[in-house]
């Protein structure tokens, strides 16, 4: 059924017959309304709307699975390829899956293409039989005239997983079971197939489905694939594979007892899956078990678990299944997109899952919904949207509903970024994260969305998305992985480098990730990108969508909504609640709610008036009306409810059903008017019936009474006068008449001349007209063009706007990809930015602490400086004391006052020790902030160097590579042949380099002697440091021995002294550790800053020169690619010509065999004909002869055309070697330039590296000088420097190698270029045979002419010679005519003889004296006359024989004549072809030659210029050599030079290190005097501090004296024990006394010698000075030197390089030549193909001429033979007619005398008359009888007439 602008599809759940070609003719071309809903009424809507409006459209067919999405997209494939096959209907038959319908090849190829997709791609689930595991769109392309033109088909996300499990009831894939199922046994032997319970992965088994057959969907598969074009090689690949994928579940593998380490202990199957795949089976198992991972810069073999191999295993059959599943796709698109015709437009059918909501919903489905929430997105556009935007357009009262279908939060909240997406993919880069910690990130930064939602906490689900379908809980359970799909790395490489190309090109383009590898790593400065880039499942699933989104907007789409109608799949059973969850999902009743409450039809005013103003009679009145007011008026006629319709701008708005109203009451109408109208008709025809009748019955009446009128008058005599006199009656009106037609005459010709007038204007007007015709013809005609022109335009333009929509429409989709990249960079941004304030708020933060430091170190400074003067004080208050001791005894009083203040002292240093003890304690908070800034510090340390590690490994890697790369092109250099001129340069930089390098050694064995020296220095001065300690050790033993005498009394004292002296301790030692640390922190912070910079800046500069070498060696690799595929492109073309060769072999063998035959049966012939025809003889003699030479000839044409083909093949393969050699070698060449250059800047960077080096020499000689802490830095350039040292040393080991190297190559060149010209030797001398060759062609063409000529010649003189005997025999016709009608004319004068001689014979009564002489006579004519009659009758006879061959002459003249005739044509035309044929391969082979000459010319001339070259480069080596010598002996001199100056230097160093060492010395006794110093004033303050106490102490006890004189005895007891105590303290005070005296004169002492020692110092400092000022001098002269040899080097470089670049452009332009001249070859070898192919059709016309011409000969001879057989005849009738001519002569003369006789016998009897006449009267009659008697017989002519008839009436 239909609903708004779906068409809602029920799955029925059996077959109906309502998809057969009966039915697609029905639905094709009708109107949706004018049929019943069907699929095929949708499709027939998409394709007419396609043709009518060149819009594309899509048919979009969604549903649940088991919906019939699949079969509903095969309907409209089926209608379509009816309706639109590009063949006629009845050119081939093609049974589908109801009945047979017939369709063209792409046709049958788009039907056969769903069969593949399903078994590969479909599956049995619990819901449906035959189920899409994956999404497809099929586009299919139409030309302009609506054929199918070519198709392509699109994936999306196929269920991999299921290859390896399967739910209960469920199978895998179709193809497997078909393949297990219908396999021969052949297939199972050879793709190893076992039964399907034995394989893991098939967890069901050999689940049987109802209704399908296996074995016959198999043989229907392997159909489809073969009218797809796939061949057997790639079936049995694609079944290897499936066998293959299967297999790897069936590898068990174990756990080993004491290590996590898997083992394989049966590998049967894995050699099954290796066979299969074409790798080794230790490889896969090794890859499998102990796979190499990269760590750092090396690979480490991982111990793998069973866990772990496990996983591997699923994932690399899961990913071989969908590559195989994605070759099958591109194989069906190529063989659909294989036809030449342009698509116009295209209809594309989308067949996806729908809406899924499972229990528990994984990634899979969330790809689905967010598809499906994008399809109904696009409906909503298309329906909703887009329908309430045109009721706001034109103005309609409409308040815009919210259907509660507004998509796009959820869509944000998937795919924007910072979604669900991708954060998966965030997730998916860091290498720490899980599921968990993604779902974290997920609810924190979603938490807030109004289309997200947590879930509860009993639940598997981890959160929910609010779909338009439903809320959907998602379980985040594997996510990651299954967006990484990650894959072992090392099967993935084995795979590709697979011995069967097929698993090679399957796995070809790979982009995997690796078990151990991590795209990308967090660290403190944010994400940076490493190598392994990869795209995930999210990623390009988006990139799918998207572009589908923008096909499917770009279309106009058409909706099928699939509905399942209960799960139970039986047929007539509907699930309410099913169908309307479906309904709901689809948005169908949401598209019958908007139609319900919206106008879902609408018609233009022009259209609503034009096809309903039927309905509206006269209302409209005439003349012009708006549209818009006519439809208010015919509406307000009409009286539809206001309700019911709206008017817009330009349409009328009807609710459902008011159209369909109108319609029907205009049919009603429509039917009123039409059955009046026939009535009317009717009623005219019935009318026009009857009157013609009427007619006819008054035309009988009348002509009844005038025949009965008639019958009466015609007997009446009266009517009969009247009828005769009538006519009578009209001449006296002629004249009337006459003058009345003369008049009409006059006004005709005027009337005719006025027409005639009129007449020429209008063919004057009419010959106008047609020039203004023909004119405007022409306007239109190019009217037409232009149109024409502006039409091709409009379709270009058109088609070039759509390019450019698609165009937009990616660079929008680009754009918004950019955007969001630059949004992510652009939070990078601002987190580094963060990061960088935190950063810097931290060093902020240390700096300030270390303020407070110094601060703090001052205070104490202050303090320690407050101690001292309190020092002094207690000195001047123990001189008191001293004399204050005396007079104790007097003073008690004053004394136990003293006693009182001391213990007022006590308490106040209580306080102080209060005091400071929290500052103790604020110190330690500070100790704590500094170790844990001191931690951060390190953390960020180890961070920048876990970063710089990175970096290094990144390096390590790239040079790596760098070293790969350089290693191919040191095998490749061993072919390098072109470089050898620098090989002189590069052994002088090599020593130079080892001179440099000597001289390193020397200035790093003096300066590792400094270092020596300076730590000798340094141990003396420990050394005396630790005896200075000693002594100060000693010192305070003896302290502290005196102090332990009086340790009893001064218990108190020495707690608290300890006390103090521990807290001050431990307060310096603090200060001081925690100042040492900061100094050593700053000054290793400082020293990593520089050589991290340091570092960064070479790892900088080596990237820049990776990167060169790296895209040098790629260009270079795409050079060799090229130079593969064109050697493999020779290869093939070489074995397809070798080929073609062997075929014309056989083909010229099989013709010679031919040949043969017919010259052994044309030989019978000639024989048989030598036999019948002994006169032919001869001439079969020499057409034998002929024949034989021809064929020789012939053989020796072929045998030379066949060494001309082998030569020239030959030729070709040597010309094709020769330039492979000469690309190798100006490849090799360049390669080797390119080396030279890096030496080169090599030996420049050692030369840096040694200026640098020096540089930092003399700087650690001036740090030496200035500080004494320059001797680590010393040891750190030792250290590089020795680094620099061996590499410098790797470097020239390397140079040797390539020195060596490219000794070989030189005499691998030297032996090339001999080859090469031996080549040329050889070329030219084929050359020259070729030219010997095609003269003796020319030759054989010119003989063939000459035999041409002669046979034209031989045809010319036959031809002569038919004419000569047709004009022979026409005279010898007009002879024997003339003949005829003599002897017709001797015929009648016999006669008339005869009739004379009977009346002679007559008058013998009257003459009897002549009776005797005239019955003589008589007898003597008759006898003439018999014999004249045989003679005639011969003659005749003879004349009927002559005229039969006569007839019969000509007969077979013209029979010959018109074979000759046809022979000749066919002949000259056959001549003609050949010389045509001839002449054209005469020209081909002389072009041939002229290029050939020409290329060995320019071959010739390319040698030439490289000789040229090749002695100017030697020229100018040899020029370089010796300005590199001399510039070698100014070095030297130069060196020896440098030499003395480094004596000199090193001998005021050594004396000035000599000044430094007693400098150092002194200073450090000055430095030990005054530790000594520092520590007797810290004993003289320690001991004034015990004297202050102790005068506390007396002080307190005197108090208490006074405060206590009443307790008697105990106060003298404890007054005694003080004085005691007060005896033993002043004796102590007078030792220390005596002690500080004996210091005060050490001091002194050691001040004294300090002095001196500064003196000294000073002036060894001056003489030191001194010194540094020569070495300075030294040093710029040398570097001076050092400039100026650097000049001389870079002159000679440049030099050099000027060389080199004038040779590299002369080299690169004989590139140029010799790719033309390759160019020119490869024409010539095509011209040479051509030629071959014409010589062996020339061959095979020259074989049918020969035929022809043997046949011709034959026919020429038979025809010869019968033309001398007929001249013989012709001789013999002319010997006969010579013959018979003489018996005419004689007949004739015999006449003649006859005839002279006759005259004489008449003549006497005319006398004899006459004389009879005169004398008869007086005669008598016996003298009339003498008179009578003596007329001579038979000359009656010569009597009169009169006198003739006197005698016959006498007679009678």
């Amino acid at each position: 059924t239909y609903s708004g602008l779906f068409c809602v599809v029920v799955n029925p759940y059996k077959r109906l017959p309502i998809y057969t070609e009966k039915i697609i003719e029905i639905y094709k071309g009708k109107k949706r309304h004018e049929v019943p809903p069907h699929v095929f009424a949708i499709t027939d809507i998409a394709y007419r709307s396609m043709l009518q409006d060149r819009e594309d459209q899509s048919i979009l067919c969604t549903g649940e699975s088991g919906a019939g999405k699949t079969e509903n997209t095969k309907k409209v494939i089926q209608y379509l390829a009816y309706v639109a096959a590009s063949k006629p209907k009845s050119s081939s038959v093609i049974p589908s899956s109801n009945q047979d319908l017939s369709f063209g090849e792409l046709e049958q190829q788009l039907l056969k293409a769903n069969p593949i997709l399903e078994a590969f791609g479909n599956a049995k689930t619990v819901k449906n039989d035959n189920s899409s595991r994956f999404g497809k769109f099929i586009r299919i392309n139409f030309d302009a005239s609506g054929y199918i033109a070519g198709a392509n088909i699109e994936t999306y996300l196929l269920e991999k997983a299921r290859i390896i499990r399967q739910q209960p009831d469920e199978r895998t894939f179709h193809i497997f079971y078909q393949l297990l199922m219908g396999a021969s046994k052949e297939y199972k032997s050879e793709f190893i197939l076992e039964d399907p319970k034995n394989y893991t992965f098939m967890t069901a088994g050999g689940v049987k489905v109802p209704g399908i057959d296996d074995p016959e969907e198999f043989q229907a598969t392997l159909a489809a694939m073969k009218v797809m074009g796939m061949s057997d090689e790639d079936l049995h690949s694609v079944f290897r594979v499936i066998s293959a994928s299967l297999l790897f579940g069936n590898m068990e593998f174990k756990q080993e007892r004491n290590s996590d380490q898997a083992t394989l202990p049966d590998n049967t199957v894995a050699q099954k899956v290796a066979h299969l795949l074409g790798i080794q089976v230790t490889d896969l198992t090794k890859a499998f078990l102990k796979p190499r991972i990269k760590v750092g810069r090396d690979y480490v073999t991982k111990a793998q678990t069973k866990e772990q191999v496990e996983f591997a295993i699923e994932a690399i059959a899961k990913a071989t299944y969908e590559r195989l599943f994605k070759w099958i796709v591109t194989r069906i698109n190529r063989s659909l997109d294989r036809t030449k015709r342009q698509g116009a437009s295209f209809i594309g059918i989308l067949d996806i899952a729908g809406f899924e909501i499972f229990e528990v919903n994984s990634f899979e489905q969330l790809c689905i919904n967010y598809t499906n929430e994008k399809l109904q997105q696009l409906f909503n556009h298309t329906m909703f949207i887009l329908e309430q935007e045109e009721y706001q357009r034109e103005g309609i009262e409409w308040k815009f509903i919210d259907f509660g279908l507004d998509l796009q939060p959820t869509i944000d909240l998937i795919e924007k970024p910072m979604g669900i997406m991708a954060l998966v993919d965030e997730e998916c880069w860091f290498p720490k994260a899980t599921d968990k910690s993604f779902v974290e990130k997920l609810v924190t930064s979603h938490s807030a969305h109004p289309k997200f939602n947590k879930t509860d906490f009993k639940s598997n689900a981890d959160f929910c998305i609010v779909h338009y379908a439903g809320n959907v809980n998602y379980s985040a359970a594997k996510w990651l992985m299954k967006n990484m799909d990650p894959l072992n790395e090392n099967i993935v490489q084995y795979l590709q480098a697979s011995q069967d190309p097929f698993v090679c090109h399957i796995w070809k383009d790979a982009e995997i990730v690796g078990m151990a590898q991590q795209a990308m790593t967090d660290t403190q400065f944010g994400r940076v990108n490493r190598k392994g880039m990869f795209r995930t499942v999210s990623q390009l699933y988006k990139e799918q969508l998207a572009k589908l989104m923008v096909t499917l907007r770009n279309t106009n789409p058409n909706f099928v909504r699939c509905i399942i109608p209960n799960h139970e799949k039986k047929a007539g059973k509907i699930n309410a609640t099913l169908v309307l969850d479906q309904l709901k999902c689809n948005g169908v009743l949401e598209g019958i709610r908007i139609c319900r409450q919206g106008f879902p039809n609408r018609v233009p005013f022009q259209e609503f008036r034009q096809r309903y103003e039927l309905l509206t009679p006269n209302v409209i009145p005439k003349g012009f009306m708006d549209g818009k007011k006519a439809c208010e008026k015919m509406l307000d006629y009409l009286e539809l409810e206001p309700g019911l319709y709206r008017i817009g701008q330009s349409k009328i708005f009807f609710r459902a059903g008011v159209l369909a109203q109108l319609e029907e009451e205009r049919d009603v109408r429509i039917t009123d008017l039409v059955v009046k109208f026939q009535a009317y008709c009717r009623g005219l025809l019935a009318r026009r019936n009857y009157q013609k009748k009427v007619q006819q019955l008054n035309a009988i009446r009348i002509l009844q009474r005038n025949c009965a009128a008639y019958l009466k008058l015609r007997n009446w005599q009266w009517w009969r006068l009247y009828t005769k006199v009538k006519p009578l009656l009209q001449v006296t009106k002629n004249d009337e008449k006459v003058i009345q037609k003369e008049l009409e005459l006059k006004e005709i010709t005027e009337k005719l001349a006025n027409h005639e007038k009129v007449a020429m204007e209008l063919d004057h007007k009419y010959q106008q007209a047609l020039e203004e015709k023909n004119l405007l013809a022409e306007q239109l005609q190019a009217e037409i063009e232009l149109c024409g022109e502006a039409e091709e335009m409009r379709q270009r333009l058109a088609a070039r706007k759509q390019e450019m929509e698609e165009i937009i429409h990616d660079m929008e989709a680009r754009i918004e990809e950019e955007e969001e990249k630059v949004g992510k960079m652009g939070d990078e941004k601002k987190k580094l930015q963060q990061h960088i304030q935190d950063l810097e708020e931290q060093l902020e933060e240390e700096e300030a602490a270390r303020q407070k430091l110094q601060i703090e170190k001052v205070q104490a400074e202050a303090k320690i400086k407050q101690f001292e003067e309190q020092l002094v004080a207690s000195d001047d208050s123990k001189e008191k004391f001293s004399k204050e001791k005396k007079v104790l005894d007097e003073k008690l009083s004053d004394v136990l006052a003293t006693l009182a203040e001391e213990e007022e002292k006590a308490k106040h240093l209580v306080k102080l020790k209060a005091k400071h003890e929290s500052t103790i304690g604020e110190l330690e908070d500070k100790l704590r902030k500094d170790n844990q800034q001191k931690q951060e510090v390190e953390r960020s340390k180890r961070k920048i160097e876990t970063e710089l590690n990175d970096v290094r490994e990144q390096l390590g890697e790239r040079k790596q590579q760098v070293e790969e790369m350089q290693l191919l092109l040191g095998k490749r250099e061993e072919e390098v042949a072109n470089a050898l001129m620098k090989v002189d340069e590069e052994a002088a930089v090599k020593a130079q380099a080892q001179k440099s390098l000597r001289e390193i050694e020397s200035q790093l064995g003096e300066v590792s002697e400094d270092l020596e020296a300076e730590k000798e220095a340094r141990n003396k001065a420990e050394k005396q440091k630790r005896d200075l300690n000693e002594e100060l050790e000693a010192l305070k033993n003896e302290l502290l021995d005196s102090l332990d005498t009086t340790a009893a009394q001064q218990e108190l004292r020495t707690a608290r002294e300890k006390e103090l002296a521990n807290i001050k301790k431990a307060l310096e030692d603090e200060t001081s550790s925690h100042e040492q640390t900061i100094t050593e922190m700053r000054h290793k912070h400082s020293h990593e800053l520089t050589s991290l910079n340091n570092n960064i800046d070479q790892l900088k500069k080596s990237k820049s020169s990776a990167e060169k070498a790296k895209g040098q060696l790629e260009a270079e690799l795409a050079d060799m690619a090229n130079e593969l595929k064109t050697i493999t492109g020779n290869k093939q073309e070489a074995e397809r010509r070798r080929k073609q060769l062997e075929n014309q072999v056989g083909e010229l063998n099989a013709k010679l065999a031919d040949s043969e035959t017919r010259y052994t049966d044309s030989s019978e012939r000639l024989s048989k004909l030598a036999n019948e025809m002994d006169n032919m003889a001869a001439a079969l003699q020499e057409a034998e002869y002929k024949a034989s030479h021809a064929s020789k000839s012939t053989e020796g044409l072929e045998s030379q055309l066949a060494e001309v083909n082998s030569n020239l093949e030959e030729e070709t393969r040597q010309k094709l070697a020769i330039n492979s050699k000469l690309r190798a070698l100006e490849s090799e060449k360049e390669h080797m330039l390119e080396q030279l250059e890096e030496e080169e800047a090599r030996v420049k960077t050692l030369e840096k590296n040694l200026s640098t080096s020096s540089q930092q020499l003399q700087e650690a000689r001036r740090k030496a000088e200035e500080e004494s802490e320059a001797v680590a830095r010393l040891e750190e350039l030792r250290k590089r420097t020795n680094k620099e040292l061996e590499e410098v040393t790797h470097k020239m080991e390397e140079l040797q190698a390539l020195n060596d190297k490219l000794d070989k190559s030189k005499k691998k060149m030297s032996q090339e270029l001999d080859d090469a010209n031996i080549e040329l030797d050889s070329h030219r001398n084929k050359v020259l045979e070729l030219e010997k060759k095609q003269r003796n062609f020319d030759k054989i063409l010119t003989e063939e002419k000459l035999n041409g000529e002669r046979i034209s010649g031989e045809r010319d003189n036959a031809e002569r010679d038919a004419r000569e005997k047709e004009t022979k025999l026409l005279n010898l016709n007009r002879e024997l005519e003339d003949l005829q009608s003599q002897l017709d004319e001797s015929e009648r004068s016999r006669r008339q003889l005869q009739v004379e001689l009977d009346d002679l014979v007559n008058t013998q009564g009257t003459a009897d004296k002549n009776v005797h002489e005239l019955e003589k006579a008589k007898r003597q004519m008759e006898q003439e006359m018999n014999e004249q009659k045989t003679q005639l009758e011969e003659l005749e006879d003879e004349l009927q024989q002559t005229e039969d061959q006569k007839m019969r002459l000509e007969v077979n003249m013209q029979a010959m004549k018109t074979q000759f005739e046809r022979d000749l044509a066919a002949k000259e035309e056959a001549g003609e072809e050949k010389r045509r044929a001839m002449a054209k391969q005469i020209r081909d082979l002389e072009a041939e030659l002229d290029e050939e000459r020409k290329q060995r010319q320019t071959a010739v001339n390319a040698k030439k210029k490289l000789e040229t070259d090749y002695k100017d480069l030697e020229s100018t080596m040899d020029m370089n050599n010796k300005l590199k010598e001399d510039a070698m002996k100014q070095l030297k001199k130069l060196q020896q030079a440098m030499k003395e100056i480094q004596r000199d230097a090193e001998e005021a160093h050594s004396s000035k290190n000599d000044v430094l060492q007693q400098s150092k010395e002194l200073e450090k006794k000055i430095k030990s005097l005054e530790a000594e110093l520092v520590q007797i004033q810290e004993d003289l303050s320690a001991a004034e501090r015990s004297r202050r106490t102790a005068e506390t102490e007396r002080d307190e006890l005197a108090e208490e004296l006074s405060s206590s004189g009443s307790k008697g005895a105990l106060a003298m007891d404890e007054k005694r024990r003080l004085d005691a105590r007060i005896s033993a303290l002043e004796a102590e005070l007078e030792e220390e006394q005596t002690q500080s005296e004996m210091l005060m004169e050490r001091a002194r002492k050691s001040q004294i010698s300090i002095e001196q020692l500064t003196t000294e110092l000073a002036s060894e400092r001056g003489n030191a000075q001194k010194m540094e000022n020569s070495k300075m001098m030294l040093e710029r002269q040398n570097k001076e030197l050092k400039a100026k040899l650097e000049e001389i080097e870079n002159s000679n470089r440049a030099k050099a390089k000027a060389a080199i670049a004038a040779l590299e452009s002369k080299v690169n332009n004989l590139e140029e030549q010799l790719g033309a001249e390759t160019q020119e070859r490869m024409i010539a070898a095509k011209n040479n193909r051509k030629l071959e192919k014409k010589i062996k059709e020339l061959l095979m016309q020259l074989e049918d001429e020969r035929r022809h011409a043997d046949q011709y000969k034959e026919q020429n001879e038979k025809t010869t033979g019968r033309m001398k057989a007929m001249r013989r005849q012709l001789d013999e009738a002319e010997e006969e007619i010579s013959r018979e001519k003489a018996h005419r002569r004689k007949a004739q003369r015999e006449l003649d005398d006859y005839v002279e006789s006759n005259e004489s016998m008449n003549r006497e009897i005319n006398n004899l008359k006459n004389k009879l006449r005169r004398g008869v009267g007086g005669l008598p009659s016996s003298r009339l009888m003498k008179a009578r008697g003596s007329v001579v017989p038979g000359d009656e002519s010569s009597l009169p007439d009169d006198t003739v008839d006197a005698t016959d009436e006498s007679e009678k």
